[in-house]
């Protein structure tokens, strides 16, 4: 996607940015598309944060809602943790649980000063439909 005269100035913004890190063309061109999309949405300054935080979220294979201790929710990794109770998130594949997804931990988490070594989340109860 070569500088077109009809680029916005968000994209005239990224192409200069890209440009100055010296980024390769295939990925400027491909990062320019992304952008030149989001342009083109017309957001406003609270639309345009709040989008750009759920894409972030989105684009890193990270959940939007809390997540639950729906089994569904929940791979269990069992066998090959050698038989040990194991489970990972269905959802985001950053979260390990041991005990079927009530409690997890965040693989990307740093471990804490005290005893307790990483934060241990709580998984928000499954919503009961019918």
């Amino acid at each position: 996607m070569a500088h077109t005269a009809t680029d916005s100035p968000l994209v005239d913004h990224a192409r200069r940015e890209l440009a100055l890190i010296g980024e390769d063309d295939w990925l400027t061109d491909g990062l320019c598309k992304v952008v030149a999309a989001f342009a083109e949405m017309g957001h406003s300054g609270f639309s345009a944060a709040h989008s750009t935080a759920v894409l972030e979220k989105l684009l890193r294979y990270q959940p939007l809602s809390p997540l639950t201790d729906d089994p569904a929710e929940w791979i269990d990794r069992a066998q090959e943790m050698g038989g040990e109770p194991f489970w990972q998130n269905r959802r985001d594949s950053r979260a390990m649980s041991r005990d079927g997804g009530k409690t997890y931990t965040l693989i990307d988490e740093e471990p804490q000063d005290s005893d307790s070594g990483q934060p241990v989340h709580t998984s928000q109860p499954k919503a009961v439909t019918g």
